[in-house]
């Protein structure tokens, strides 16, 4: 079952497009990672998702429903977010006895749990947390609603590496328990690879890339060596990112792109690219990086 369809959908604000006729497909039980740099409109899109916020075009379905304004996709699906705020007259205990009336599958007992190995006290309050345990509240809530959809935007975020790790592990096994799909919003591709199905890769508002991690991790490579037999064994095509040093020549190149047979007779070194890789280069704005800042 498809559960998130999404047809050209577009979010302006003013003079600002943060989503731009953005179409795509889910299906369900999946943990699928979304991966931009600032500004490619995750946030915003998963906002679009959740019914936060309503497109200014195009069409969105969740469930087979429009999730704006929708008490059945609401109470099925959540969005966690480090803006995310509670009323603060609730302590954390409280606010896990309200989740309970309004998330049908709500796991009361491993939310406590999870707060307590979390080193939080359930009588605390949300708005006087560190931003650290806000966070780690904030995902400890998401995961016990257990709804079928769960979004979680940039979910680490203030979180010391300690706890981030076990957050990790926790996110895998609840989807273990209880299958259900997940996406996860991260800069840190490589800190989240372990858990994913899939990427989906935002830039400019649009979905540019949309694919198993066995497919991203197998899409580039790197190819160092001398000039001229590399310009041949690429077929003189475009590089995605190129770089000569006084003693060799890097570049890097869709696999599809490089013939193996020609790769065979030459002292060129051939290295796949990780995910985290192949995700920054495809949203390079220069073939060189950084360093084409530098270049006289």
């Amino acid at each position: 079952m498809r559960e998130i369809v999404c047809s050209q959908i577009e979010k302006s604000y003013r003079n600002n497009r943060a989503v731009n006729k953005l179409s795509c497909s889910i299906e369900g039980g999946k943990i699928i990672g979304l991966i931009g740099r600032n500004g490619a409109g995750k946030s915003t899109w998963l906002k679009l998702l959740a019914g936060h916020l309503k497109p200014s075009d195009g069409e969105i379905r969740i469930f087979g429903e429009n999730p704006f304004n929708n008490l059945k996709v609401a109470s099925n699906l959540i969005l966690i977010e480090d803006t995310m705020t509670f009323p603060s007259f609730l302590n954390l205990g409280e606010l896990f006895k309200m989740a309970s009336e309004f998330y049908l599958n709500w796991q009361g007992e491993l939310a406590k749990r999870l707060l307590a190995y979390a080193d939080i006290p359930l009588n605390s309050y949300h708005h006087l947390l560190s931003k650290g345990q806000a966070s780690t509240f904030n995902l400890i809530y998401g995961l016990a609603a257990r709804c079928a959809i769960t979004l979680l935007d940039e979910p680490m975020n203030g979180m010391d590496e300690g706890i981030r790790s076990d957050m990790y592990r926790a996110i895998l096994k609840e989807y273990i328990a209880y299958p259900r799909t997940i996406i996860i919003s991260s800069h840190y591709l490589q800190e989240i690879e372990h858990l994913l199905e899939e990427i989906m890769l935002i830039d400019g508002g649009e979905i540019v890339l949309h694919s198993s991690l066995e497919e991203v991790n197998q899409m580039l490579v790197r190819l160092t060596g001398e000039v001229n037999a590399i310009k041949e064994m690429t077929g003189y095509q475009d590089m995605l990112y190129e770089r000569q040093s006084a003693i060799s020549y890097e570049a890097i190149i869709e696999r599809n792109k490089l013939d193996l047979t020609y790769a065979e007779q030459t002292n060129v070194l051939i290295q796949s690219l990780s995910a985290s890789e192949v995700c920054r280069l495809l949203t390079n704005k220069s073939k060189g990086g950084i360093d084409d800042v530098f270049k006289s």
